[in-house]
């Protein structure tokens, strides 16, 4: 078995038992990107320097016994966490010349685990997409097959860990970035609660909906990332102070006696008919496992892209009003004056899906239609809040598909945003409520393209949703299959 088909806890088994060093695993995955990346464009920056250096502290600490499960585990860093030393962009061109002084939380914490970091993933420019295709960078491929999407705007990081040139990425999801790329990738994402891992050196897109987590190939090899991801940061004023679930102490659960809920609102006559398919087998299985399933309503949903697409925008007109070309990041040539600086150094560093959301964010928030629009939006968030904690006063978790429909050509919707923006309708409503959701494998197309499916548990029910995902895993092998075709279009 090659080292990149391996598992976390199969890695990490490896390193202790002495059959490979990290230092050999890091530099097996540094030849993988060197001979492979440039067909998925998956790293906007690769740190083999860095990479070996702590592959080396991780071999040393090995030596002693004293190492953790992540002791000498390469992972790869969606290029919206601040990396110190090295170039952080958040796939845009006003961040290319961006060298952060500091590490994000999240990276700081993976790096105290042992990480080694291999590189910076591709992204839609600032989060904003569905489909990388938005990067100052050039699109990321999908590894199933290079014509079409890998979703967004964690496309990046899917991209790398599907196509195993890491065994693990970390991501951010604002909107479904996390779910959706996984899903199209044919792997584990999961969302945590907001607030549960800090987003201290997470450039910001929409402050009250952003929320780091991690893709990866298995809900265990999720969970064991996400634990020493999550806890409570003091830099970070949305950090829970009391909230450091560890996931992973509830892998072995049962199913058995748990209720899942089904909004008819995710089950719409429009739904892709393999999507549907997969969804019926998925149920099926979780059926089988012990697990039982409830019609439930949530109407609300039904808003969630409209709502979503007012109150994110509105956030992201805010945040990126810092981009002005005066203290850091692009800045236009001989500016005539401070207007013309504002004016050049924006129009010429942002692209153009960035560009359209700040100029409806900035409407909305506008003397005369704040309260039309934005005021109307938190409404109907706070409505759909509620629907949703209600649903949960009945089942345990919520099942639906991740997106609507497979993954489709690069180019295909790059003319039509409104189209790419309902392929968030399923999973911005775990954003708007703030509660965690998780993507895994659960089949696949006549073509062979994967397809994911969705669970949102309460707030901090990550355990649960992980616990749901690994058993489904244990009992189907869809997260196998997607490993083997990759390797077979590879070959």
């Amino acid at each position: 078995m090659s080292m990149h088909t391996l598992s976390i806890s199969q890695m990490a088994k490896g390193l202790r038992e002495g059959e490979f060093t990290s230092e050999a695993l890091t530099r097996h995955y540094l030849a993988r990107i060197e001979e492979l990346d440039d067909e998925y464009n998956s790293y906007i920056t690769v740190t083999p320097e860095i990479a070996i250096e702590q592959a080396k502290a991780a071999d040393e600490l090995i030596a002693t016994g004293n190492a953790g499960v992540l002791t000498g585990i390469p992972i790869a860093h969606k290029d919206i966490f601040c990396t110190k030393g090295v170039r952080t962009s958040a796939g845009s061109k006003m961040l290319d010349n961006f060298i952060s002084p500091y590490d994000a939380t999240a990276v700081s914490k993976l790096a105290q685990s042992g990480m080694v970091m291999l590189g910076k993933t591709n992204m839609d420019e600032f989060a904003m997409g569905s489909t990388n295709e938005s990067s100052f960078y050039g699109a990321t491929t999908n590894p199933f097959n290079t014509d079409m999407i890998p979703g967004g705007s964690s496309g990046g990081s899917a991209a790398a860990v599907a196509a195993l040139l890491a065994p693990v990425a970390t991501a951010t999801d604002t909107g479904g970035s996390i779910r959706q790329p996984a899903s199209h990738c044919g792997l584990t994402g999961i969302k945590p609660t907001y607030g549960a891992v800090s987003r201290f050196g997470m450039i910001a897109f929409a402050s009250s909906l952003d929320q780091g987590g991690v893709v990866a190939r298995t809900a265990e090899d999720a969970a064991l990332v996400l634990d020493a991801m999550m806890g409570h940061d003091p830099l970070d004023s949305t950090s829970n102070p009391t909230a450091s679930p560890a996931t992973t102490a509830s892998l072995g659960d049962s199913l058995q006696g748990k209720t899942i809920g089904v909004p008819t609102q995710f089950l719409s006559d429009n739904l892709d008919a393999d999507v549907k398919r997969v969804f019926d087998e998925t149920r099926a299985t979780l059926e089988s496992l012990g697990a039982q399933f409830k019609e439930t309503d949530l109407a609300a949903a039904e808003q969630a892209v409209a709502t979503y697409y007012v109150i994110a925008p509105a956030e992201a007109s805010a945040n990126l009003s810092r981009y002005d070309g005066v203290k850091f990041g692009y800045r236009c040539k001989d500016p005539q004056d401070l207007q013309d600086l504002y004016l050049r150094s924006r129009s010429e560093g942002f692209g153009d899906e960035v560009k359209r959301r700040i100029l409806v964010g900035t409407y909305a928030l506008s003397a005369g239609y704040y309260d039309a629009y934005y005021r109307k939006a938190q409404q109907v968030r706070a409505l759909l809040t509620q629907q949703i904690l209600a649903a949960f006063e009945g089942v345990d978790m919520i099942m639906g598909p991740t997106a609507p429909t497979p993954a489709y050509e690069l180019g295909d919707k790059v003319n039509d945003p409104v189209a790419t923006y309902l392929e968030d309708m399923f999973t911005i409503p775990a954003n708007l409520s703030g509660i965690p959701a998780i993507s895994f494998a659960a089949g696949f197309t006549e073509s062979g393209l994967p397809i994911g499916m969705q669970l949102m548990a309460p707030h901090y029910g990550e355990a649960a949703l992980l616990n749901a995902a690994h058993q489904f895993q244990l009992a189907t092998n869809f997260h196998v299959q997607a490993v083997e075709k990759v390797l077979e279009v590879q070959a």
